[in-house]
């Protein structure tokens, strides 16, 4: 069957119609990427990401024995629920800013991002099932914030755009190391799916340094750092 504009579309959502994600998305149109970036809201608000193109680093890590006590449990789910509400922030900053970037090579940056950052939701939302909790109650105020935020940093362009990504991927290797620190000693799964984000994530500012982002104003950073610690405390316990 010939891969059609609709077909191209269930193709970006997990289905296999010959070609590849990135390639696929590249050939839209703006109508096409908004239906795509609304699909994607609808399931990072429901706690259902697109399907991860990889598997979870904690599935080869086994269960701590003896399990752990129901404190721990706790607040690992909890650190688990500030992780997968950044994620959904994340999601949703890359697809505001790839809506707005006015060349293909930087939105196929944002993209590519976006891809990883996919990945990094679903470990998260399944890490937080397995630590019997729920995810934030607050989900869709994280999106569609942060897509207001996105949309407003990808309308100052493509340079402030590639340092606003810079310079959040920065944040997030810090709260990252931060988590790590605070993690229960024997949660190896959660670790080792936070190990894994912080590389992808610090790979992601190093890409977006290299592709000419512009330095950011210490008042955007400060008042970056400022939103995320409020998203972090109210994460935490709802």
């Amino acid at each position: 069957m010939q891969c059609g504009r609709a077909s191209r579309l269930i193709a970006v959502q997990g289905s296999e119609c010959g070609n590849s994600v990135g390639a696929e998305f590249r050939r839209f149109s703006g109508v096409d990427r908004i239906m795509v970036h609304l699909g994607r809201a609808l399931n990072a608000v429901r706690a259902r990401p697109d399907s991860p193109r990889r598997s979870s680093p904690a599935e080869a890590v086994p269960d701590p024995d003896p399990p752990l006590a129901d404190a721990e449990r706790r607040h690992a789910a909890a650190l688990m629920r500030v992780n997968h509400a950044g994620e959904v922030a994340a999601q949703a900053l890359y697809q505001g800013q790839a809506l707005g970037a006015r060349q293909d090579h930087i939105r196929r940056t944002l993209e590519r991002a976006a891809e990883e950052e996919n990945d990094h939701l679903d470990w998260c939302a399944e890490r937080v099932s397995e630590l019997g909790a729920r995810t934030s109650r607050l989900t869709a105020a994280w999106y569609l914030g942060s897509l207001a935020i996105g949309a407003a940093a990808g309308a100052a362009g493509d340079r402030v755009s590639l340092g606003f990504l810079a310079e959040t991927e920065r944040q997030v290797v810090r709260h990252l190391e931060d988590h790590l620190e605070r993690l229960p000693d024997r949660d190896a799964k959660s670790r080792a799916i936070l190990e894994a984000m912080r590389r992808e994530e610090a790979g992601h500012a190093s890409t977006a340094l290299a592709a000419g982002a512009s330095p950011l104003p210490y008042p955007v950073r400060r008042a970056m750092r400022s939103l995320a610690r409020v998203m972090t405390f109210t994460a935490y316990r709802l």
